[in-house]
């Protein structure tokens, strides 16, 4: 007699199927249903969003890569010897490849892998992809095809460099999108919770995905974090202040002292506006304005427009004007000092420092030093975003910007700095939040990244023009209000900082500014990147950062790291006593309700919660 084979979803036969498993197969399968429809019904509408703007909405080119690839090509086709040896190369290791997989299945884990993954790329943690001969394989597969693909194309003789660098950049994002991990059969993760939740992670992936596309109103927007987890002026951004003076552009926040003296000359802060201003003032542990006050400074900071169509003609100048200077004069007026401490962080930084340049040539001295963040003044090494300062990328960007009303939307700033890091920003929330169908985790600083801000026509061509495309501020060619700027002439104390893993304001490039000052500069080097390298509290422990003694600032940052000295944690004290040299004597706390200027409304403020 032969036994019945299992045929039931659960390896059980049909006609055994108990009533919970039967009931589990019923709430299973409305489950997917429902997710299926939502699905279908977001989809449908992005893709009905995108047909009612005409037959011209769905852009087979939206980055503007094909003339610069068109040039790579032809430079790979007339270079047959170049091929040839690239093709040579791929086939060598692919031979070491399956020589390596076949000594991993004679004797286990024990192989030497004929390619490894770079240090830091999170996407194969998983045990399986090194113990598995399998999943190894499909690992090192991708990752030798890729990193060939990407190598051969950015070698090519004969082919201007920005083309070779915008092809390279988006080859890899290509090949990025396509590893292994994003799909579901070839990411054991998945599959191992596909076995474990019946498929029920399918179910829950859906609905995420159909809930990211119905938040975009029909674009995918994917979720990082739990948006419901926080509230600008609860969660994050709660440091008690006022705002005490405001314009079209700004307001101004003043945060209430938490000593009984303050240091005589306040800090004055000007975040970037392409992001809202509480990186700065995230949770009382990690905000830098807290810990300021903490330390006795008085500290005023600039909070943004977050800009609409009636911002669009704003120029870089009113935003020197009803930004840098008029947010001085409140701080002065306010705090009755005669100077103060300027910080200026990333695109805050640039504006910051053509303002001192300006200054210098109107003879005024009201800022007493400033400081930097992440800042490029040298766009000469200005790494990745290079890329969208082709003449038609602006172009694109003038388009959509023109398309919506003069300004470009905060959806499309985001997606630009997570293309940047796809694979920590992108695919691994893909992963996390549809194939495995997990929500994703509250985390405040993700929950601020998504926070994004709108940015006005005017300005934002003029910065990526002047500065990213033509570097003037460095050369000596950028022009305001008929003064050339010359940072050589800015001889007031400078403190700058720059992180080690920074892709946006990349460690070369912020040094190269550094040197254009010339006055006294202390510079220091933080671990990590562009975030985490200026948020990183004290207490957190973390990182670590370089220093030179001597404050020299030699030719080359191999020259300068070479006579740095590594020391763990924070850069923050440092600055503090840096700060101190030039805070002056202390006084009593300032108080923002005793100000000659009255509070208009508590910090945050409005213009922070408006949200894109």
């Amino acid at each position: 007699m032969t036994e019945e084979k299992p045929t039931g979803p659960f390896d059980v036969p049909w006609g055994q199927l108990t009533s919970e498993q039967i009931e589990a197969i019923e709430g299973f399968s409305r489950a997917m249903s429902e997710a299926m429809a939502s699905a279908h019904s977001a989809l449908g509408a992005s893709a009905m969003k995108s047909y009612a703007k005409g037959p011209d909405a769905i852009d087979p080119d939206p980055f503007k890569i094909a003339p610069d690839m068109t040039k790579v090509m032809a430079g790979l086709a007339n270079d047959p010897g170049r091929a040839a040896e690239a093709q040579m190369r791929l086939w060598q290791g692919y031979m070491e490849l399956w020589g390596s997989a076949a000594q991993h299945f004679a004797q286990g884990g024990d192989a030497k892998d004929a390619v490894a993954p770079q240090k830091g790329d999170k996407r194969w943690r998983s045990e399986e992809w090194s113990e598995n001969p399998v999943f190894d394989i499909i690992k090192q597969s991708y990752l030798l095809t890729s990193n060939w693909l990407v190598e051969t194309l950015q070698n090519v003789d004969g082919v201007d460099e920005s083309a070779k660098r915008q092809v390279a950049f988006f080859t890899k994002q290509l090949a990025d999108a396509f590893a292994p991990t994003n799909f579901a059969l070839t990411n054991p993760d998945v599959l191992k919770q596909l076995v474990e939740t019946r498929g029920a992670n399918v179910a829950r992936g859906l609905r995420n995905l159909a809930a990211d596309i119905e938040r975009g109103g029909g674009r995918l927007s994917i979720s990082q974090t739990d948006l419901d987890k926080f509230e600008v002026g609860r969660d994050v951004a709660a440091t008690p202040g006022s705002v005490i003076y405001q314009n079209d552009l700004i307001q101004l926040i003043q945060y209430t002292p938490t000593t009984e003296t303050q240091h005589e000359t306040p800090i004055l802060f000007f975040p970037p506006w392409i992001n809202k201003f509480y990186i700065l003032d995230l949770r009382p542990d990690n905000s830098m304005v807290k810990w300021l006050l903490d330390r006795g400074h008085s500290v005023f900071l600039v909070s943004w427009v977050n800009p609409d169509a009636s911002h669009k003609d704003k120029t870089f100048e009113d935003y020197m004007d009803e930004g840098v200077y008029a947010a001085l004069e409140a701080t002065l007026e306010q705090s009755g000092a005669e100077k103060v401490n300027t910080v200026g962080y990333c695109i805050g930084g640039a504006l910051l420092a053509s303002t001192l340049a300006y200054m210098k040539r109107q003879g005024d001295e009201r800022i007493a030093s400033a400081t930097f963040f992440a800042a490029q003044m040298d766009f000469e090494l200005a790494g990745d975003l290079l890329m969208f300062t082709s003449d038609d990328w602006l172009a694109e960007i003038e388009r959509r910007m023109d398309a919506n009303g003069g300004v470009l939307d905060g959806q499309t700033m985001a997606d630009v700095f997570n293309m940047l890091r796809a694979n920590d920003l992108i695919w691994s929330f893909v992963i996390n939040n549809y194939l495995l169908g997990n929500d994703p985790r509250p985390f405040d600083l993700l929950f601020w990244n998504a926070d994004q801000t709108r940015l006005p026509k005017t300005i934002h061509l003029y910065y990526l023009r002047q500065f990213y495309r033509n570097n003037a501020l460095a050369n000596g060619q950028l022009t305001i209000k008929g003064e050339k700027l010359d940072l050589g002439e800015v001889e007031l104390p400078v403190y700058m900082q720059a992180s080690r893993e920074d892709h946006i304001a990349p460690f070369a490039s912020v040094y190269r500014g550094a040197k254009l000052f010339g006055g006294p500069l202390r510079f220091v080097l933080a671990g990590s990147g562009h975030i985490a390298g200026v948020i990183n509290p004290p207490i957190a422990e973390k990182y670590q950062h370089w220093l030179r003694d001597d404050d020299a600032l030699p030719e080359t940052t191999e020259d300068w790291l070479s006579g740095a000295e590594e020391h763990p944690g924070s850069w923050w004290e440092d600055w503090d006593a840096w700060l101190g040299q030039h805070s002056g004597e202390d006084v009593d706390a300032r108080d923002p309700e005793n100000g000659p200027l009255k509070p208009i409304e508590p910090a945050p403020g409005s213009y922070v919660k408006v949200r894109s």
